[in-house]
């Protein structure tokens, strides 16, 4: 009887628990789905944790004036597989194909290599197996087209991580420094050239999304809180095409002439738009790279190009004349020192003017005897034409000019006639070529600048206006004297003279100046180091554009006019020779000729399509595969060729193109010796064909 209870009691306990057990399920999963419910309708982080992030925007293209993508955002992807969503009859069916589409995309793996890895992968449950790093998105379209891959979403085991972008320059070296980069480490910036001075519209206005925690961390949900506004396009005033010609000049001549860097510039005369900016530097392969913008961020002394400035100050003081005599004897003595022109015995008596052309150093000596007494006058007059200010550009690193004044400890007897002469003051490239482009420009000193327009799409978002400095640097009279005194230096035996285009006039100046070496010293006899220089305009009667280049420790030699006025001449005459609006149009003016032209004999289809392209009246007078032209009156007569089955067919008077086919259509080979139309053909026509024989045929 116990032992009955027994069973009782533990039929009931076992009903009992499970009964208790069902109880616990069901509260479990009423909950779930309570609190399910709930996160659909909560944003509470306990119950489904979700986080808002930013969602950074695509950052905005930097273009050339004519909208050649200069920086461009390009996607990449880091590509994975998941081998074991594969069911085992398509994985063993297409695992091969597969394989052989990975080794034809990315061959640095052989297909059975590939096949392998991925096998290998799927024995041991790999969920994340790697197939490629950064991926582009054309890369990641053929990728999706792979057996397997090719498969639905989540049926082909791809994964594709988020978009990875990057800053490409398309043309590599190509303005480098200047298109510059931008970079953000913690609150430090980082901005450099036009990348970093425009950072603001480039980088857009992040936008903010949900991401949501799930086993294998966070993902984004596609939730969009705030929407991401794309960076702008900076569309800028350089012109490619004048870029590459100034960067493969000066590249060009650094390396003949073995120089430690240089730079040139291109600049827009009436708005002081920068065209063309390069800054090269040799590095350890002996190869040039654009590493540093010597163009505003370096200064040194300019050398003979700052007499213009002195003569100027000059002139406006009217301290001398243009025409004046002076004795240019070669040496000029200032407090113990000396200073020596080129030609080794001077120049004899000859004017200021002629004095400016030559470079002579006599130059020192007349504005120390003009201004010895008032110093200050001379300094006031270098503020005055805007020498003394840096230029305000847009871009950050723009080095300010040193020029020294009386009173200051670096000042001495020695200061004002080496400052006549370009030593004692230091300018950057871009302030040189600023003062110059004022000149040509009547007198006008506008700001260089980098960038025309903001875009985003198609609407304009900000223009940028040619920016005024100086209304006017000195008087006309004086712009003229100087203008004339620069085109001097180019034609009447000056310095430049070498270096005038048979296409038009150049107007510029030389400079040679001694620079200090890596130890901070000038050098011994025949260890010094020299920078030189040319700057000037273009057409010297219009000027449109102005120009520097500058060449620093050239080894091979050192003058002006022979390194850097080369590379000058090179990019004014295929600037000249490429820009439209300096030659008129070949059809302007001209009347339009109604009579019909002289047309070669050929195919009649071939001549009835070009006579309509060209709006030619023509008549067929028997129709024909081939055709005999004539020029009648305003319209070209066609009368039949007839060709011969069988027989050496006429080709005289057809181009080599349909004497060939007419020829090899019958069996036979054509030589063809000369060029234009058939005037002599070897076998007459009408002779019997046989296969195999060539046809000589001459053409003029």
């Amino acid at each position: 009887m116990n032992e009955k209870k027994d069973i009782f009691w533990r039929a009931y306990l076992i009903y009992f628990g499970f009964v208790v057990i069902m109880l616990v399920v069901l509260f479990k999963t009423i909950s779930i789905q309570f609190e399910g419910r709930s996160n659909v309708f909560s944003s509470t982080k306990e119950k489904m944790p979700i986080q808002s992030v930013q969602r950074i925007p695509r950052r905005g293209q930097i273009l050339d004036v004519n909208y050649t993508p200069l920086v461009i955002s390009v996607s990449y992807y880091d590509i994975h597989f998941d081998p074991t969503i594969i069911d085992q009859e398509t994985f063993d069916k297409e695992i091969t194909n597969l394989s052989n589409g990975l080794a034809r995309l990315y061959p640095n793996k052989s297909t059975r290599e590939y096949e392998n890895y991925i096998r290998s992968g799927r024995a041991r449950g790999s969920r994340y197996l790697l197939i490629r790093n950064k991926v582009t998105n054309e890369e990641r379209k053929e990728l999706r087209k792979l057996p397997i891959f090719n498969l639905k979403r989540l049926k082909g085991g791809l994964i594709d991580t988020e978009e990875t972008i990057q800053r490409k320059r398309p043309f590599q070296e190509l303005m480098r420094r200047t298109l510059g980069y931008y970079q953000k480490n913690g609150n430090t910036e980082v901005l450099v050239g036009i990348e970093g001075a425009f950072n603001y519209y480039l980088q857009g206005e992040p936008g903010e999304e949900i991401e949501q925690k799930i086993s294998t961390g966070w993902k984004k949900t596609g939730q969009i809180v705030k929407e991401a506004v794309e960076g702008a396009d900076v569309v800028t005033s350089i012109d490619k095409e004048i870029q590459e010609v100034a960067h493969s000049e000066l590249e060009r001549q650094l390396k003949t002439q073995g120089a430690k860097s240089g730079c040139a510039i291109v600049m827009d005369v009436k708005t002081g738009f920068i065209k063309a900016i390069v800054n090269l530097a040799e590095a350890k392969d002996g190869e040039y790279y654009e590493n540093f913008n010597y163009a505003f961020g370096a200064k040194e002394v300019p050398g003979s190009t700052f007499k213009l400035a002195s003569l100027m100050a000059g002139l406006e003081d009217g301290k001398f004349e243009i025409t004046d005599t002076v004795n240019a004897t070669g040496e000029y003595r200032f407090y113990g020192k000396t200073l020596k022109d080129v030609s080794k015995y001077g120049y004899g008596r000859i004017t200021i003017q002629q004095a400016f052309e030559k470079s002579s150093n006599v130059i020192a000596q007349i504005i120390n005897r003009a201004y010895y007494k008032e110093p200050e006058a001379f300094i006031q007059k270098l503020e005055d034409f805007g020498l003394t200010e840096p230029l305000g550009i847009d871009l950050v690193g723009e080095l300010n000019p040193t020029v020294y004044r009386p009173g200051m400890s670096s000042w001495s007897g020695l200061s004002l006639p080496w400052m006549a002469i370009g030593y004692e003051v230091q300018q950057t490239p871009l302030q040189t070529l600023a003062f110059y482009n004022a000149v040509a420009n009547n007198g006008t000193l506008v700001r260089p600048q980098f960038v025309k327009e903001i875009r985003r799409g198609n609407q304009v978002i900000k223009t940028y206006a040619p920016y005024i400095l100086k209304d006017k640097i000195c008087s006309d009279r004086t712009l003229k004297i100087m203008r004339g005194c620069l085109e001097g230096v180019m034609k009447k035996g000056g310095t430049g003279s070498k270096l005038t285009s048979l296409l038009f006039d150049i107007a510029g100046k030389t400079g040679t100046a001694r620079i200090l070496n890596s130890k901070q010293k000038y050098g011994n006899k025949g260890e010094e180091k020299h920078q030189a220089s040319f700057v000037g305009y273009f057409p010297a009667d219009d000027p449109i554009y102005s120009c520097i280049v500058v060449v620093s420790a050239p080894s091979k030699d050192i003058y002006g006019a022979t390194v850097s006025g080369t590379v000058f001449a090179a990019i004014a005459n295929k600037v000249y020779a490429s820009t439209l609006k300096y030659h008129d149009a070949i059809n302007e003016g001209k009347v339009r000729i109604t009579a019909a032209p002289i047309s070669a004999n050929g195919n009649k289809y071939d001549l009835v399509r070009i006579f309509k392209r060209f709006g030619i009246s023509y008549l067929i007078q028997k129709d024909s595969e081939w055709m005999f032209t004539q020029k009648q009156n305003n319209r070209v007569k066609m009368s039949p060729k007839k060709i011969e089955k069988n027989t050496v067919p006429n080709v005289v008077g057809l181009n080599a193109k349909d004497a060939v086919y007419l020829i090899e259509s019958t069996g036979m080979s054509a030589h063809i010796i000369g060029f234009g139309k058939v005037i002599k053909q070897s076998i007459p026509a009408g002779k019997a064909i046989f296969r195999g024989g060539v046809i000589e045929l001459k053409l003029n």
